[in-house]
């Protein structure tokens, strides 16, 4: 077709005429596949430069900058974890008696709800659902009545731990058990330093007891039970 073009100059005008007369259906489908093919390349264009754009935004405008605090919770919602949301409802349920224990003993809210959080396995724990008991507070009497504690391995009686009536009762028992003169220092300290003294001090047998503490108060913004 191409070819036939570029040879039309030679043809006298009768000729074109006709040449025209004969091939004009298919010039009309020629324009059209090139007008198709212009449009098509336009809106792909401007397609490319309108998600360009949005992602550009999207980039340079923080989430936190652009809505209020509880929409952003809603946003970011869906996007927890089942091991997250766990631990949200475990806080959620805990954060109040944590504060409490915080203004009548001194130790850090934060603290409270982390040691928690990994002591029950976000509350799921055979020893928090069987014996109420938060914080892995181990029973050493030896003249115990029925229903003081139980165990959970073997029979070494240094693995008894206390039953508790009800979960506030292990918190309570929690923070008269950190009177005590081995983490007395670290009253009036921050979570850090509770965090680190805790483990220092013989609270868990878990080197990493400490830096565990800390990437939960981090993780899940703890600390700002502490105000």
């Amino acid at each position: 077709m191409l070819h036939q073009l570029t040879n039309l100059s030679r043809f006298k005008t009768p000729q074109i005429v006709q040449w025209l007369h004969t091939h004009c259906f298919q010039l009309l489908l020629c324009c059209l596949l090139i007008y198709l093919l212009v449009q098509k390349d336009v809106t792909l264009s401007i397609s490319f430069q309108k998600d360009h754009t949005a992602q550009v935004t999207s980039k340079a405008v923080p989430l936190s900058t652009t809505v209020s605090t509880a929409t952003k919770q809603e946003i970011v919602s869906p996007s927890y974890t089942k091991a997250q949301k766990k631990q949200l409802t475990y806080i959620n349920r805990f954060s109040k008696v944590a504060k409490e224990e915080m203004n009548k003993y001194g130790i850090p809210a934060s603290i409270k709800l982390a040691q928690g959080l990994l002591e029950t396995n976000a509350g799921n724990s055979k020893l928090a659902t069987n014996n109420n008991n938060h914080f892995g507070i181990k029973c050493f009497s030896k003249k115990c009545h029925k229903g003081h504690c139980s165990n959970f391995s073997d029979d070494s009686h240094k693995d008894f731990f206390r039953k508790f009536d009800t979960a506030w009762a292990s918190y309570r028992a929690h923070s008269e058990l950190l009177q005590n003169q081995r983490y007395i220092h670290l009253k009036g300290a921050d979570y850090k330093t509770w965090a680190y003294g805790l483990s220092k001090a013989g609270y868990a047998t878990d080197p990493a007891y400490g830096d565990k503490l800390v990437e939960l108060i981090e993780g899940l913004e703890l600390y700002a039970y502490d105000g």
